[in-house]
């Protein structure tokens, strides 16, 4: 008798850690995989771009940085290098950061001469909660249907980020 006690205790509690649910809830992006409804302030102080700005049919590149982050400003350096191999992708360069530095950023890197490129602080900071970030540069791949590809924390070849468009 005291064994079947016991194994029948030892299953409910079995039973009630397992039926447990996770805790810690998934992250924004992953309960929502499509571009996210964000509200960049372009560098003229007054105009604002959201995703239903974005055009239409058209993969997108989420990039977000720090424009003080050095490794921000190697991966601008190698996309802008190869500018012509990401015209078919619309990148959205956003930044939680002051204006006026977001402002230098794009004038170091002559941003404003793609028209592919859209660069807008994220006065909000909305985009690093909901990618739940941790690091920047921070990158997110939507295919020409708005859905997510694959999001990455840190910096990737021009190659490799280009690879994931591909898939």
């Amino acid at each position: 008798m005291k064994k079947t006690g016991c194994l029948l205790l030892t299953v409910m509690m079995c039973l009630a850690v397992l039926g447990q649910t996770d805790s810690i809830p998934q992250p924004p992006y992953k309960r929502f995989p499509a571009v996210p409804a964000f509200r960049l302030l372009l560098s003229d102080s007054a105009t604002w771009v959201t995703k239903y700005d974005l055009p239409a049919r058209k993969p997108v590149l989420v990039v977000v940085f720090s424009p003080d982050c050095e490794h921000c400003k190697h991966e601008t350096e190698q996309i802008v290098q190869r500018i012509d191999d990401f015209k078919k992708i619309t990148i959205v360069m956003a930044t939680p950061m002051q204006l006026d530095k977001m402002k230098e950023f794009g004038a170091q890197f002559g941003l404003q001469r793609f028209s592919n490129i859209i660069l807008g602080r994220d006065t909000n900071f909305m985009l690093p909660v909901f990618y739940d970030m941790r690091n920047f540069p921070f990158l997110a791949f939507y295919d020409k249907k708005g859905a997510l590809i694959d999001v990455f924390e840190g910096s990737m070849t021009t190659d490799q980020i280009l690879a994931k468009f591909d898939k």
